[in-house]
């Protein structure tokens, strides 16, 4: 648009704020997103005067894929509807699985217990009281098999969110595929694998960040050369979400830690081309419908970017940052849940919205436990409306050359920057998380949000404003301690059945190659075929690499 026609808009707006607007001054209050930044009242081409179409906003499939990393989105593919379930033992939970795909689920989404998670068996004293309850119980592949039991693996893609012994869980999925008949280059799917979220927010982890880092590495190469279809890290921005972060907070802290990753790869010899098409993405859906669409804009540019100018990566591929969405945990509430079902429809479309390429609806319940089958039918009904009902894929970003939009995408990439700077006078991610940076910012944005809530400034329905005394009327899933009797007596049985020479052996070796700078991963693997249990392997690598304990902050 010309000088001359925004200086026309420009003075046509003026009058409007002094003629029609000021007759209705008193009802404009000052507004701001979820997190707080500043909204303004109208926005106008004004706003977006720098923006360059083909630079900033381009087509879809191009650089800087600000549209979508895909030429025709959701005309060509839907996105995978990836439910993220797991509870009790694996058998309970393969029976989960396949009523999901029978329900029309498109992939697959490991949850894992407390011990699991933390590297410990489930007869380890720590293990007590929590096998089975936030997610499925792994101790080895024998469970893992169980798992994935009447599911072909060349078939289906899954996600398993694990971290600090995602190496470990890893090496057992290929070893049930491999037992499967499944040839390692016909399995995909995403291992989370991000320990500097970790961490920055959900303080999952086992190692201290050098060794965790070179697992990381390591899986990197060993994807890259056996198992090329798989994401072997799956940076995570919905934790520090869930934590209390801002959304910049969010886009900034996850797209650091990508950086630090393709960073961490380069500096152990690897070609960025090698291994960074297979970095994907994993962001919150928050409340805040037009900032969280924003945000999935304003990453994909970013990263581009980056990728390309800084990092000089030639694959195009390299260049598209790929993300699987979950709708926010920590937006739903106890109160009046059948309510929640609303706020994820939303949250959702804020995701399809912004492209996401994967997605997890939470059920209603989840507040209160793990969902029950209704529940979680409900949740994956919500995704198949908005696919095939209201026809939000029948075009491509249909929000991009708002005015509002564009300039919240900007506003999204600056704040972002800024951070960016900030970090970089740390000295990178792993100097700022040792100094309590991200976790001072993020606390520092929750108590504002909690302070926002308690004072009505900010409205959650059925909890600060339009409450009910009724108390919840929904059937709620519980898991009895009969599973965790069972899975122990599982985990003893194993130890007794299999060859214990191969298992010892097996981690004797594990611990040599972990002091030398051979990959590690295949030597995993070998202790995994053993039948090495998870907190064997975890056990031996804490001999060598030790423990992490976090700086305490005051």
């Amino acid at each position: 648009m010309s000088d001359e026609n925004l200086e026309k808009i420009n003075k046509r707006e003026q009058e409007w704020r002094n003629n029609s607007l000021s007759k209705h001054s008193d009802r404009l209050p000052e507004y701001t997103t979820i997190s707080g930044e500043p909204i303004k009242d109208l926005y106008t081409p004004d706003d977006i005067r720098e923006l360059d179409y083909l630079e900033d906003i381009g087509f879809p499939g191009e650089h800087p894929y600000t549209r979508g990393v895909h030429p025709n989105m959701y005309r060509g593919r839907l996105w995978t509807m990836r439910q993220f379930s797991g509870f009790g033992d694996a058998f309970q939970t393969n029976q989960r699985y396949l009523y999901l795909l029978e329900q029309g689920q498109t992939g697959l989404s490991v949850a894992f217990d407390m011990p699991t998670i933390m590297g410990y068996d489930s007869d380890h004293p720590r293990a007590e009281g929590e096998v089975g309850r936030c997610g499925v119980a792994i101790d080895s592949l024998q469970d893992m098999e169980a798992l994935f039991n009447s599911i072909p693996l060349d078939q289906i893609t899954t996600s398993m969110t694990i971290n600090g012994p995602a190496s470990i869980l890893w090496c057992m999925y290929i070893a049930a595929a491999e037992k499967q008949g499944v040839s390692l280059d016909n399995i995909g799917g995403t291992i989370q694998n991000d320990i500097l979220k970790e961490y920055i927010a959900q303080k999952s982890w086992i190692f201290p960040p050098e060794p965790s880092i070179r697992l990381i590495t390591d899986i990197f190469e060993y994807g890259h050369k056996y198992v090329p279809r798989w994401n072997t890290v799956s940076i995570s921005g919905y934790h520090i979400r869930e934590a209390g972060s801002t959304a910049i907070q969010e886009l900034a802290f996850t797209l650091a830690d990508g950086f630090a990753y393709v960073e961490a790869g380069i500096e152990a010899g690897l070609n960025v081309d090698d291994f960074a098409p297979r970095l994907s993405f994993f962001f919150n859906a928050h409340l805040d419908f037009f900032e969280e669409i924003a945000k999935y804009r304003a990453a994909r540019r970013i990263w581009a970017r980056r990728m390309k100018e800084k990092y000089g990566a030639q694959d195009p591929r390299s260049w598209m940052l790929r993300f699987h969405t979950q709708t926010a945990g920590c937006s739903l509430t106890e109160q009046e849940p059948e309510n929640n079902i609303v706020r994820t429809a939303y949250e959702g479309l804020s995701a399809v919205l912004g492209g996401t390429q994967s997605l997890h609806t939470n059920s209603m319940d989840e507040v209160l436990a793990l969902p029950t089958e209704k529940a979680v039918r409900i949740a994956l009904r919500t995704q198949q409306i908005m696919a095939y009902e209201i026809g939000v894929t029948n075009t491509i970003d249909p929000l991009a050359g708002s005015y509002f939009m564009e300039s919240l995408t900007n506003q999204m990439e600056e704040g972002a920057e800024e951070y960016f700077a900030r970090i970089e006078k740390f000295g990178g991610v792993i100097k700022a998380i040792e100094e309590g940076f991200f976790q001072q910012e993020i606390a520092n944005a929750a108590y504002r949000y909690q302070r926002e809530l308690e004072k009505q400034e900010k409205i959650v329905v059925g909890v600060n404003q339009f409450t009910s005394e009724e108390p919840p009327d929904i059937e709620i899933l519980k898991i009895g301690p009969e599973v965790e009797q069972n899975q122990v007596e599982r985990v003893k049985t194993l130890r007794q059945n299999r060859n214990n020479e191969a298992v010892k052996k097996s981690l004797e070796k594990l611990k040599e190659v972990a002091v030398s700078d051979q990959n590690i991963i295949p030597f995993i693997l070998e202790a995994v075929k053993a039948y090495a249990t998870e907190g064997e392997i975890v056990a031996a690598l804490k001999e060598v690499f030790g423990e992490y304990r976090e700086k305490p902050l005051f």
